[in-house]
């Protein structure tokens, strides 16, 4: 983690950070998150990100800021704080969380604020060339009203991907209760047909709505590459020519194997997409400069 962190509307030392036990979420993971990629001190996709979190929050019952420039503007404040050098924009992770503070049967006293926004700055993580894939049967419930939903009870997420990296692997599959691939812990799932038409879940397997799977489906095209949603079964990985997860901070990444089938690892497709992608956010970032505010 980066020095500075934001805690509502201060910029403070990470290491001077303290939060009280009484506030409901923080004991119970009521709240909701999102990360965020920065570069070159730009926020990739800050409105995409706010609307996925905004949604999330009246699902559960999170309060949450009215107005998407209350926050853009704090964490800018903190990604200029974090910057390394003045002049030098901060390329970095950045993960932004409304806490839940009242309500529930375990309130502490005297906490004026309905939620705390919290956020800090992180390097960019050094993913491998490509990923090693295990399968979980029954780890998303599709049905659930609270699929998709990105809310800081993370533990299950975390256990599986520790356990992973405990097996040799980077990830897991997380099957939903039909045997469909839903997403992994942490990225969605994409696979290229013989065909070369790129298929992803639909959000009714019971994935999450990934801001850079949400940016392939609506706005990169490819000439002669089709990317759209379909169910996809354990076979359709098998029988893909290739497989590849994405995620904020891994962008693309080809899947070489994954645990108990025979993919065929190719990489083609997903190399020409991981070339839009990338020019995509150049002019991201070229045309939406730093916003400054008062």
């Amino acid at each position: 983690m980066h020095r500075f962190l934001l805690h509502n509307d201060d910029i403070r030392d990470a290491g001077d950070f303290s939060l009280s036990p009484g506030q409901v979420g923080l004991l119970s993971g009521w709240g909701v998150f999102s990360t965020l990629r920065v570069y070159d001190g730009v926020m990739f996709a800050f409105d995409r990100h706010f609307e996925r979190m905004r949604r999330d929050a009246a699902r559960m019952r999170v309060p949450f800021p009215t107005q998407p420039e209350w926050l853009e503007s704090r964490l800018q404040r903190l990604i200029e704080a974090n910057q390394s050098a003045p002049g030098k924009p901060l390329n970095a992770t950045l993960r932004v969380v409304i806490v839940r503070n009242r309500g529930g049967l375990y309130e502490g006293p005297g906490i004026p604020r309905d939620f705390d926004a919290i956020a800090f700055t992180v390097d960019m993580v050094r993913w491998p060339e490509a990923a090693k894939l295990g399968l979980i049967p029954h780890g998303r419930h599709a049905a659930s009203e609270f699929a998709g939903t990105k809310y800081i009870s993370w533990a299950e997420n975390l256990t599986r991907y520790e356990r992973a990296h405990q097996q040799g692997l980077d990830e897991v599959i997380l099957l939903n209760e039909r045997g469909e691939v839903a997403e992994c812990t942490s990225a969605n799932v994409f696979i290229v047909d013989s065909e070369h038409r790129v298929w992803t879940p639909p959000l009714s397997s019971g994935g999450l709505g990934g801001v850079t799977r949400a940016v392939l489906l609506e706005e990169i095209r490819v000439p002669e590459i089709a990317i759209a949603e379909k169910p996809l079964l354990p076979a359709d990985l098998a029988s893909a020519s290739e497989v590849f997860i994405t995620s904020t901070t891994r962008e693309l990444l080809p899947v070489v194997s994954i645990e108990g089938l025979p993919i065929q690892g190719g990489r083609a497709v997903c190399d020409r997409l991981r070339q839009a992608f990338s020019a995509h956010v150049n002019q991201y970032v070229k045309l939406r400069p730093n916003p400054v505010y008062n």
